[in-house]
């Protein structure tokens, strides 16, 4: 079974090709998150990105060395494994600069790296140089998706619609915006008319925010009389008091079938259908007395039957 955000055998190849001249960084899936918290990454659809679309390669090419247009047509036309290689390198800094951005998320940076990266494989293998467009033009929005995908897919502890995850980011900003410097939490009605949505669309979203970190079954919640900490799986469990019958009836279930048909009969009349004794006498035609006899001699085989054996 693949992590949230395992990877396959050629993404793997690829970011290490990318990652070969910058010191080495660990690849963690999702697996290996330990904390998680509510996303807070600043980049939103169409924000603008100061600076990074005028980006030039850190890496100084050498004297003679193909251009980054040159490089794009041997891996268009020849399919130049060694060109797509040396663009990754060239624009892996901006990949990390974008990366950057999203840290004050409680998600591990070198996750965000790595999601980032795959983005901008993606953009080299789709990008057209015969476009007329700049790449990094083209570059900062795919990465930017990747990114904003991973925090929309492989984030939440629990499955949320996309509707109700969008919803609760917008919440979340409103929380945010109408507490200004009173420091004061803002209504239901407050943040429903700011974001022109019912109240029971930002009850929704607030309740949709709790699905994105799982409460861990182990950590404690509540101190109990003696001082020491309980934890949230001790406070959910309870005692089953009705396994016992699942043993006595493993006991006894063997034990009935040795009886005759009358006497299983009886004793369902009695303890299933609780029936009286008259009742009984009068359904099969005894008296009372011998049906007394019959229940007596029934339940002292059934001990004998069902009890320890020597």
């Amino acid at each position: 079974m693949r992590g949230r955000h395992s990877l396959s055998g050629a993404e793997q190849a690829d970011l290490r090709r990318v990652r070969a001249p910058y010191a080495p960084l660990t690849l963690l899936t999702g697996e290996k998150h330990l904390k998680r918290g509510r996303r807070r990454g600043p980049a939103e659809e169409g924000e603008a990105v100061p600076g990074l679309l005028s980006h030039r390669p850190a890496v100084t090419r050498p004297i003679g060395a193909p251009s980054i247009e040159e490089l794009f047509t041997r891996l268009r036309e020849r399919q130049d494994l060694a060109a797509r290689d040396a663009l990754a390198t060239m624009f892996l800094p901006l990949a990390r600069r974008l990366a950057q951005r999203y840290v004050r998320s409680s998600e591990p940076r070198e996750d965000l790296v790595q999601v980032a990266s795959l983005g901008l494989m993606k953009a080299i293998d789709r990008f057209d140089p015969a476009r007329g467009h700049n790449f990094a033009s083209y570059a900062i929005p795919t990465i930017l998706g990747e990114l904003r995908r991973y925090f929309r897919d492989a984030t939440w502890s629990v499955h949320v619609p996309r509707g109700a995850q969008e919803r609760a980011a917008a919440i979340e900003a409103a929380q945010e915006e109408l507490m200004g410097d009173r420091r004061a939490a803002p209504t239901i009605d407050a943040i429903a008319e700011y974001l022109q949505i019912s109240g029971e669309e930002v009850l929704d979203g607030m309740l949709a925010v709790r699905a994105y970190e799982a409460d861990s079954l182990d950590a404690p919640a509540a101190m109990s009389d003696d001082g020491e900490g309980r934890t949230a799986l001790e406070q959910i469990g309870v005692e089953e008091d009705r396994y016992e019958l699942v043993l006595a009836d493993a006991s006894v279930t063997p034990a009935i079938r040795e009886l005759d048909d009358r006497d299983r009969r009886v004793l369902h009349m009695r303890f299933v259908g609780e029936m009286s004794q008259s009742e009984i006498a009068a359904k099969i035609g005894v008296s009372q007395m011998q049906v007394s006899r019959i229940l007596a001699r029934s339940l002292m085989q059934l001990r004998e039957l069902a009890g320890p054996r020597d």
